[in-house]
């Protein structure tokens, strides 16, 4: 996830130096919310195995 949130800002960079305001405020978009669910994936995936793993000892 976090290799697509750095593709679409690699082109929301691009798009903005070409002048696409419009195209690259909308990847910039798609870019930070992929971002943020997957660092909400992480701390989910993260807390599970500290659950899982402290059960298990």
């Amino acid at each position: 996830m976090l290799k697509w949130a750095l593709i679409f800002f690699v082109i929301s960079v691009v798009a903005g130096l070409l002048g696409f305001s419009g195209i690259s405020a909308a990847t910039a978009g798609i870019a930070r919310i992929l971002f943020y669910i997957a660092i909400v994936l992480l701390l989910i995936f993260l807390v599970l195995a500290l659950v899982v793993g402290g059960a298990a000892i």
